[in-house]
């Protein structure tokens, strides 16, 4: 087996080339077999296979400096930097990550997990090796879809003025998540397609080095024109406009040929795009075939590939897709907003049906921000379904464009709260901390799926910016019989008694539920309050619970720092009560990849855990410890 004999970077240059193709078709079986076991990113890996291979003959690692955008695709890599063991605790809790981690090898040399960035850290790299002499290669590896991300182009505008080697790979496969969409996305189509253009350059060049002494010569003095070859055949070249040189398109499964445009890039002064055509899925047919399911996935049946555990219950992801579709049916006014996650953030069924009030944006939160608020002003009902961990990076536009001017825009934020395997960059624990410092801004919770449904019924009447934040995973049914109308700033009363108060917001609903158990089961009074909103906060029934319990438990899945608990301390100084008010949340840190159920009791917001220390302070409040 060629795999075994990787034990650590740079033994891949020991292959001979009959050798590296099997070990492509070795790579491949092994992430098969693994992802298929733990789940993971599939998709994305099989289709950089031959690309890393030849990333990994071309760079010395890890003195040279390799950076993968987002990072989900860097298996091959982890295989090639002696980390084949790890793969059997991929993305389980104290296992090896699913994306680059410096913590983990030398070989990573840049954390990541959001798209778009690779382009900015390789600059950063290119310019530290000037100011301080060093010499190495940086290599910046993005995505045709991470490329549609604004980011991407700021980097790439101040990229030109570099004046030493600053090596991107266009990872061009024609898929982000969900396919491509835009203008971008056409464009990198015409050079998929520009077969002319690329074998009348290499008929040119190859003639032209043939020719003693001038040959260099001229063929130096073509590449550096910007009137040159490719503008004969492709006019307008984007890239080398922007002061980039362009090389390509090479086809991703050509290890030879892409080392060699490699080494021709590390020979230009300054910034140089290589365009790599890589295929989604290669090797396995049914990732092939179906790129967006495979791009995450859970634990499959390689023969099939179907899942191992399909779901038999929905998911709020589910929920939010259905009443979205119904809300499209009575309203024509309510338009859905996506970046580049149709299918991820439930939004299908609503394209299928409204495509003409569908819009997809590609990889560009800020971007799907304005543009909602653009929409709103306009007079319609904009509802951006966006995972929490990735509208954070829309912070200044929700701010600025949309809560100044008080702008019906209705954030659908899925995976709230711990997320899992994805780890620390997918975590969506600070949007209520980010969100609830903003004028104008309301935030809710559901605690079950029933109010999930009728939240987003509320929200799109609302009238002003509002955000449901909602969890990963299977829909709550419990608790049914509790539907009161959803009204702003109303919780909800669940069990009404005395002495401890759980006032919980959204997926801690359910958690309270046990805890309120707990703590009937040990002989202790206790109310149960399903908060429905983090703000504004429900001042009636705080101030009433504060009057008939001695002790407030807020309990929320977010970091304690900015969240619903602080707020309910401040409002209870400022309304000089003397409860005590204990806050159950995610701890100030970054919570790293694993299984939820572990997560929440490792960071001490599980069901035993809380009770646990709800009894502690309960005896404390009363002078009892």
């Amino acid at each position: 087996m060629i795999l075994e004999r990787i034990q650590k970077e740079n033994d891949i240059k020991e292959l001979s080339d009959d050798e590296l193709k099997l070990l492509a078709s070795e790579i491949r079986e092994f992430l098969i077999e693994k992802i298929s076991v733990t789940g993971g990113h599939l998709a994305s890996n099989l289709g950089v296979v031959e690309l890393t291979m030849a990333l990994h003959l071309f760079l010395d690692l890890p003195k040279d400096k390799l950076i993968w955008d987002v990072g989900h695709q860097s298996y091959t890599h982890k295989l090639l930097t002696g980390r084949r063991d790890g793969f059997d605790t991929l993305r389980k809790y104290g296992g090896m990550s699913g994306f680059p981690k410096r913590r983990e090898s030398e070989c990573d040399c840049f954390d990541t997990g959001h798209s778009s960035t690779s382009i900015s850290a390789g600059l950063g790299y290119a310019h530290a090796r000037e100011i301080s002499g060093e010499d190495y290669k940086v290599v910046s590896v993005i995505g045709d879809g991470a490329l549609t991300g604004g980011m991407a182009f700021e980097a790439l505008n101040n990229a030109a003025q570099l004046k030493s080697n600053f090596i991107i790979v266009l990872n061009d496969n024609n898929m982000s998540i969900s396919e491509n969409v835009g203008g971008l996305s056409s464009y990198l189509a015409g050079f998929r397609t520009a077969d002319a253009y690329r074998d009348l350059k290499l008929g040119v060049m190859n003639s032209l080095n043939r020719i003693p002494v001038y040959g260099d010569k001229m063929v130096e003095r073509i590449r550096r024109t910007k009137s040159g070859i490719k503008q004969l055949f492709i006019p307008g070249m984007l890239f080398e406009e922007m002061g980039i040189i362009y090389l390509g398109p090479v086809d991703g499964g050509d290890i030879k040929g892409i080392v060699k445009l490699m080494r021709e890039a590390s020979n230009v002064d300054g910034p140089v795009l290589v365009h790599v055509v890589t295929h989604k899925g290669a090797g396995y047919a049914p990732a092939e075939r179906h790129p967006a399911r495979f791009h995450g996935t859970e634990p499959f049946d390689i023969e099939t590939g179907l899942p191992k555990h399909p779901r038999t219950t929905a998911n709020y992801t589910d929920i939010f897709s259905t009443v979205m579709r119904k809300l499209g049916d009575r309203d024509e006014k309510v338009v859905a907003i996506t970046a580049a996650m149709t299918d991820g953030t439930g939004l299908k069924r609503f394209r299928n049906m409204f495509p003409e009030r569908f819009f997809d944006v590609g990889i560009a939160e800020q971007h799907a921000v304005t543009f909602a608020a653009g929409l709103a002003a306009g007079g319609l009902k904009p509802v951006f379904a966006v995972y929490s961990s990735f509208l954070q990076r829309a912070y200044d536009q929700i701010l600025h464009d949309v809560c100044i001017q008080n702008l019906p825009v209705i954030f659908a934020i899925d995976r709230a709260g711990l997320v899992g395997s994805d780890g620390e960059t997918h975590q969506g624990i600070f949007d209520i901390s980010y969100l609830s410092m903003i004028p104008n801004m309301t935030i809710m919770a559901p605690k079950n799926k029933w109010e999930l449904s009728d939240m987003l019924k509320y929200a799109v009447d609302f009238g002003a910016p509002i955000a449901i934040r909602y969890p990963r995973g299977e829909a709550y049914d419990g608790l049914k019989e509790y539907r009161a109308p959803i009204a702003c700033a109303k919780s909800e009363w669940i069990y009404r008694e005395s002495g401890i108060a759980l006032f919980a917001l959204g997926s801690m609903v359910k958690t309270a539920e046990t805890v309120y158990a707990g703590l009937k089961e040990q002989g202790y009074a206790a109310s149960l309050i399903n908060a429905r909103f983090a703000k504004p906060l429900d001042e009636e029934t705080l101030l009433e619970a504060a009057k008939r319990h001695t002790l407030i438990v807020t309990m929320e899945e977010n970091v304690i720092n900015g969240g619903m608990g602080e707020h309910v301390i401040r409002f209870y100084r400022e309304h000089g009560c003397e409860v005590s008010v204990l806050v159950i949340a995610i701890p100030d840190e970054y919570v790293e990849h694993g299984n939820v159920d572990l997560l929440r009791k490792e960071i001490g917001i599980d069901a035993d855990s809380v009770l646990e220390r709800v009894i502690s302070a309960y005896k404390s409040a009363q002078g009892k410890e």
